[in-house]
């Protein structure tokens, strides 16, 4: 009876042209089994393909065109428990959004990110590898510059950050946004406590007391602070929606001053609307500027283990940042692209 179980079980193999039958289970068996494991093992990674990775990723749902395909569309697809994980890129910025999407895979957050591309290149691009997950909201700007910091290309392309924010808050969602010059250490949403409606770090570089307040800091001697407009996570609150309104507002109405960063109307934003929202400043430990992070040596030491967003500010130009996450380790697409859903880019 064992032995007629044995061969009538799935773990068997029948070959009716030979009439005999292969068990799994007897020597021959395993040792197919183990030749199949071999060679899946042997030859899998020589496809370098990130599909073993992340293999759902199409939809049918998904339009034909991505022309076509609307941000309300985009973040119903990658939206997951009501969060999307939101960046702006153009074209030559491929290269650190790669680098970025690794970290954040890294902490099983990839399918909550949505790509905004600048540029028809971009959306193009990243959707022909990781359909679905790249927008473009019209106009699209040149694809080939990599826009400098300060320069009009650069706040042309950062400026149209709030109403990209706002409108997914609109839609019921809660976002975060993040620069892609940013490497993830750890998991930040476990940092996000509580319901407040904006969440935010800021870009000093003057050193805090680890149980620092969480409110937002006192303004300098010229009336402003200085808080990161590169790292916000927002609740779909009214108190969030203010705030973006009124950032959008600020650019607006002072283009001119603000030309080239879009970042001191952020925190005028913030400052005239602040007794009316519910803030919270995240903690300097885990989500230091590139001021600190990268120039004080003794601070990193001290905070060891704390840190969870890292990110590449405090320097100017492309090759220059791209030399500086070599120099400390985060530079991952060289040696890891195969983590990220984009897999190796050409």
């Amino acid at each position: 009876m064992a032995h007629q179980l044995l061969y009538s079980s799935p773990l068997s193999y029948s070959s009716c042209s030979k009439g005999r039958h292969i068990s799994l289970m007897s020597r021959n068996g395993l040792l197919l089994l183990v030749s199949l494991l071999v060679i899946l093992g042997v030859f899998l990674p020589w496809t370098r393909s990130p599909l073993f990775l992340f293999p759902n990723r199409t939809s049918c749902s998904l339009p034909t065109d991505w022309r076509n395909y609307s941000l309300a569309e985009a973040a119903k697809f990658v939206g997951k428990d009501g969060t999307v994980i939101v960046c702006t890129v153009s074209y030559p910025f491929l290269p650190f959004l790669n680098n970025w999407l690794i970290s954040v895979s890294r902490q099983k957050h990839q399918d909550k990110v949505l790509v905004i591309a600048e540029d028809y290149a971009t959306l193009y691009m990243i959707n022909n590898k990781w359909p679905g997950h790249a927008v473009l909201v019209p106009p699209a700007l040149n694809s080939q510059t990599a826009h400098k910091f300060g320069s009009k290309g650069f706040f042309n392309f950062t400026s149209r950050r709030p109403q990209h924010l706002l409108q997914l808050l609109e839609l019921g969602y809660n976002v975060m946004y993040n620069d892609v010059d940013m490497v993830w250490l750890q998991d930040p949403f476990q940092y996000l406590q509580g319901s407040h409606d904006a969440y935010f770090t800021d870009d000093r570089t003057r050193i805090k007391p680890l149980n620092h307040s969480h409110c937002l800091p006192p303004p300098d001697r010229n009336g402003v602070t200085y808080i990161c407009s590169c790292m916000i996570f927002l609740r779909p609150k009214s108190g969030a929606k203010l705030l973006m309104k009124k950032w959008i507002d600020e650019l607006h109405a002072g283009s001119k001053a603000y030309e080239g960063n879009d970042q001191p109307a952020f925190n005028w934003a913030l400052n005239i609307t602040a007794h009316q929202l519910d803030l919270y400043l995240l903690p300097q430990a885990a989500f230091p500027s590139g001021g600190l992070y990268f120039k004080n040596k003794t601070w990193v030491e001290e905070t060891k283990g704390k840190h969870v967003i890292v990110h590449n500010n405090y320097i100017i130009g492309y090759n220059n940042k791209m030399k500086r996450f070599h120099g400390f380790g985060l530079w991952l697409v060289d040696d890891h692209a195969f983590e990220s859903p984009l897999g190796k880019l050409e």
